[in-house]
C-alpha cells in the first residue's frame, strides 16, 4: 500500500513536468504548420512572359494594394483567372463562327463577286476584334497556383496551336492590306487566313474536348 501511495506522489510530481513538455511539443508543432503555411509557393516557377510582367513576384499589378503577393488576395486572383477562361472560351467559339461566316463570304469574293467585298470587310473586322480579345484574355489573366505536370496535356497542344493561329492572324491581316495592291498574293492570303482558322478550331476542340 505504501508502495503504491510513493508511486502515486511521484506521478503527481512528475504530472507539471509531463504537461509543459506536452505543450512545448504542441506549440512546436503548430509553428511548424504556420511556417508551411507562411511559406507556400503562390506563384508557379513557369508564367508566360506577358503573366510574369503582370502577376510575377515584382510584376505590375504587385504595386497595388489590391493585388498585393499574399494567399488570401491571391485566392480573388484565381477567380479573375477563371472568369476570364471562360470568357476566352465562350468568346473563342464566337470567334470561330465569325471565322466560318467569313471564309464562305471569302470564297465568293475571290469567285468574282466584288459585292460581297463589305460584308468580308466588315466580317474581318468583328473576327479581328473577337479574335485578338479572346487571346488577350488567356495572355493577361491571372497565373494558376502550380506548375503544369510533365509531359502530354490538352492545355500544353492548345499552347501550341495558339502559336500557329497567332502568327497566322498575323500573316492574313498583313497580308489583307496588300492584296488589293498586288492580287498575285491572294494565294498566300488564302493560306494564312485557311492555317489561322484551322489551328485555331483545333485548339479549340482539344481544349473542349
Amino acid at each position: 500500500m505504501k508502495k503504491i501511495l510513493l508511486v502515486a506522489i511521484l506521478l503527481m510530481q512528475m504530472l507539471p513536468n509531463l504537461l509543459a513538455q506536452t505543450d512545448s511539443t504542441g506549440n512546436s508543432l503548430l509553428d511548424d504548420l504556420n511556417s508551411d503555411v507562411t511559406e507556400q509557393k503562390l506563384l508557379p516557377d513557369r508564367m508566360i512572359i506577358t503573366q510574369r510582367i503582370l502577376w510575377g513576384e515584382k510584376g505590375v499589378m504587385r504595386s497595388m494594394n489590391t493585388f498585393e503577393l499574399t494567399p488570401e488576395k491571391r485566392a480573388k486572383e484565381l477567380q479573375i483567372r477563371r472568369y476570364a477562361l471562360a470568357t476566352h472560351q465562350a468568346l473563342g467559339f464566337a470567334t470561330l463562327a465569325g471565322m466560318i461566316a467569313q471564309g464562305v463570304v471569302g470564297s465568293q469574293l475571290y469567285n468574282g463577286k466584288t459585292s460581297m467585298l463589305g460584308a468580308h470587310e466588315a466580317l474581318a473586322a468583328g473576327v479581328n476584334i473577337g479574335y485578338f480579345t479572346t487571346a488577350g484574355l488567356a495572355l493577361f489573366a491571372p497565373p494558376k497556383m502550380v506548375d503544369e505536370r510533365k509531359g502530354y496535356s490538352s492545355i500544353k497542344l492548345h499552347k501550341a496551336l495558339a502559336m500557329i493561329h497567332l502568327t497566322s492572324m498575323i500573316a492574313t491581316n498583313v497580308l489583307a492590306g496588300q492584296v488589293k495592291g498586288n492580287p498575285d498574293l491572294k494565294p498566300y492570303h488564302r493560306a494564312a487566313a485557311y492555317t489561322a482558322f484551322g489551328s485555331f478550331a483545333l485548339a479549340m476542340v482539344v481544349i473542349k474536348f
